[in-house]
């Protein structure tokens, strides 16, 4: 249940009270009595902080896709130092057979 903050426009009474969503608003101020009690506009109780999808993902600015690319480059030549030395690239990778589909009588 969230938190809401509640003001009295007529004495000045401030007062948090947790409340269901679906609850109605409160205007009768427990200091005073007065029907000038409201809820307040306050600040998110959480923040996000990290690395997380927030920062990578949602953030305004430049994006890391080409940076990401060429550190993906060079850790690459940096994984195998013996294909960096002798010059010689990496034997590419042989296909894998294909599965053989023979159609039943």
């Amino acid at each position: 249940m969230p938190i809401y903050a509640y003001k009295c426009g007529s004495c000045g009474h401030a007062k948090d009270v947790l409340q269901k969503i679906s609850d109605p608003l409160l205007t009768v101020c427990p200091a005073c009595g007065e029907e000038a009690f409201s809820k307040q506009v306050t600040a998110a109780g959480f923040q996000l902080k990290g690395s997380g999808w927030y920062a990578t993902d949602f953030r305004g600015g430049a994006t890391p896709s080409a940076p990401a690319a060429d550190t993906a480059a060079s850790s690459s030549t940096k994984a195998d130092p013996a294909a960096k030395d002798s010059g010689a690239s990496a034997p590419a990778a042989a296909p894998a057979p294909a599965a053989s589909t023979t159609p039943t009588p």
